[in-house]
């Protein structure tokens, strides 16, 4: 295991100089190093409380198991995470690395991802092989891809958000933390004004208030 916390810059790749740390997982396409927030380059996977289908019509919780395969990887290793910007949340976009390994890959190899269309085009012909395979959130056909369901999850949020403003700013033992329509806690946390906590209408709105993301992972 590592100890401690190492950041230094160890070459570079292309354009992108690398930064090394010990990583956190928050869910199962982001991770912290440092302090610095990596949301994974080219990969987008199931919500935190996002279930999946199996054959038998049963459901399992692909979100929950992908923040495990995320964890899997990357706990007690050493991560190597590119820079390959900033989204419009302050996360620097990554491709991280352990041992040489795309983690990024890996997750949409192993049917924990999907590939991240709208962005990127890397990772397609992973995201092809692993459907050919039925892995994961491919053993069943018409999966919801997150980007669907974290759609699906506002416009349910809205129907009782004040001012369409669906984002619920908590504050709990753990600070000042968001929860999206999609979060496994957004039905169990009630906002009560009077001590402080509101609503936002947007996450790059929370996040400039001070709130912060659920951390999911370990």
């Amino acid at each position: 295991m590592v100890v401690g916390v190492l950041f230094c810059l160890t070459g570079a790749v292309g354009d992108h100089a690398w930064a090394t740390s010990p990583a956190r997982v928050i869910d199962g396409d982001t991770i912290e190093l440092n302090g610095i927030v990596y949301r994974l380059h080219g990969i987008d996977a199931p919500e935190a409380g996002q279930k999946c289908s199996k054959p038998n019509g049963k459901s399992w919780d692909c979100g929950k198991a992908a923040i495990s395969a995320l964890e899997e990887l990357v706990f007690g290793q050493t991560v190597d995470c590119d820079d390959r910007g900033q989204d419009g949340y302050g996360r620097t976009i990554a491709v991280c690395k352990v041992g040489g390994e795309d983690i990024n890959a890996t997750m949409v190899a192993s049917g924990h991802a999907w590939a991240f269309r709208k962005y990127s085009n890397d990772y397609i012909d992973v995201e092809n092989r692993a459907h050919q395979n039925r892995i994961g959130v491919w053993i069943t056909d018409g999966e919801t891809a997150p980007w669907n369901y974290r759609a699906q999850r506002w416009q349910l949020g809205l129907q009782e958000a004040p001012d369409g403003c669906p984002i619920k700013g908590n504050i709990s033992e753990n600070g000042l933390i968001y929860h999206t329509p999609w979060s496994p806690w957004y039905k169990k946390t009630k906002i009560d004004v009077k001590e402080g906590e509101r609503w936002f209408c947007d996450e790059a709105q929370a996040l400039k208030a001070g709130w912060r993301a659920p951390y999911w992972g370990r």
